[in-house]
């Protein structure tokens, strides 16, 4: 008879080959103290960490940030200095879905920097509504708001869509509700870290995470709808036709199981499809620690994203 898995898994420390920068920053963060327990609170002191991180970010790579609007919905905009690109002209343009569990934006920020100065393109990062007030399609409409009004200056291939965590899943959603739409699909979809089938867990959801917990923001995020919709659930309708797609992850990754298996249902579904894996670090690392696997991440999808829209199809 096979042995049951343990109730609790207990990690080994971080791996000593992790670089000491890498190591530094997790320790760092997981010695932040707790948060407040209002929802506003809660957002306040994302934003304020993802500042802390971020404005260092934009200074090493020389990039300038800009609070705006586009089709009504709030915006950062990222420019690396001296490139005079611009969201409304007709180059390529790069669109990011930030993460935070659809509770707090997390990423707006510290998702972007590198990812614009090292593509060279604009980068718009949406601000879009957030649970518990918005639940799902609330986040989408507005991602396909800004979407529209970048495809009315530009090829849709020469726009890049990526997301980080919540904003992979939403990533994927949107390039779902684009195809039921009939509206052209972006040139390239990175997927950093998510899942395409809130109605299931991965296996390293029990390793790395609260199942319980997890399932309970996913029905929360999803309202009305049926966790099984592929509105909501992309994994479960057609994938035939996607753009290509990198999927990333990590070692000890919550979303690891979810982010290769949707990699592996894009390959079935003739889908270009990437799936990359970073040893020995967790959840969206790249988002918050400062280190040479965070700048080595940052390259490889710099790389992709400018391989895939650079020719402006």
């Amino acid at each position: 008879m096979a042995a049951s898995a343990p109730a609790q898994i207990k990690l080994p420390p971080w791996s000593p080959e992790l670089s000491q920068a890498a190591r530094e920053g997790l320790e760092a963060n997981d010695s932040r103290p707790a948060g407040p327990q209002t929802m506003d609170g809660r957002r306040a002191r994302s934003e304020a960490i993802q500042q802390e991180i971020g404005q260092p970010r934009l200074a090493r790579w020389k990039v300038a940030m800009e609070e705006s609007e586009i089709a009504g919905v709030p915006v950062r905009i990222f420019r690396r200095a001296g490139r005079p690109g611009d969201w409304r002209g007709s180059g390529p343009v790069l669109l990011n879905l930030h993460g935070g569990g659809f509770f707090v934006d997390s990423g707006s920020i510290t998702e972007n920097v590198e990812i614009a100065a090292q593509t060279g393109y604009p980068v718009v990062a949406v601000r879009y509504r957030l649970i518990p007030e918005h639940p799902f399609p609330a986040a989408v409409e507005q991602a396909l708001a800004v979407y529209r009004a970048l495809l009315a200056t530009r090829k849709a291939g020469s726009i890049g869509l990526y997301g980080t965590s919540a904003g992979a899943i939403l990533s994927a959603e949107l390039v779902a509700r684009l195809k039921t739409d009939g509206v052209p699909l972006p040139g390239a979809l990175g997927f950093f870290s998510g899942t395409a089938n809130l109605s299931a867990t991965g296996d390293s959801a029990a390793l790395f995470a609260d199942m319980a917990g997890a399932k309970a923001v996913a029905q929360l995020y999803a309202g009305r709808r049926s966790l099984d919709d592929p509105a909501v659930s992309p994994l479960i309708g057609e994938l035939a036709g996607w753009p290509p797609t990198m999927c990333v992850t990590s070692g000890r990754d919550f979303l690891q199981g979810p982010t290769a298996d949707f990699c592996n249902a894009l390959r079935r579904a003739g889908v270009p499809a990437e799936l990359w894996l970073y040893d020995g670090l967790p959840h969206a690392f790249w988002a918050y620690i400062d280190s040479p696997e965070s700048d080595r991440a940052f390259a490889d999808m710099a790389r992709f994203l400018s391989k895939s829209i650079g020719a402006g199809k």
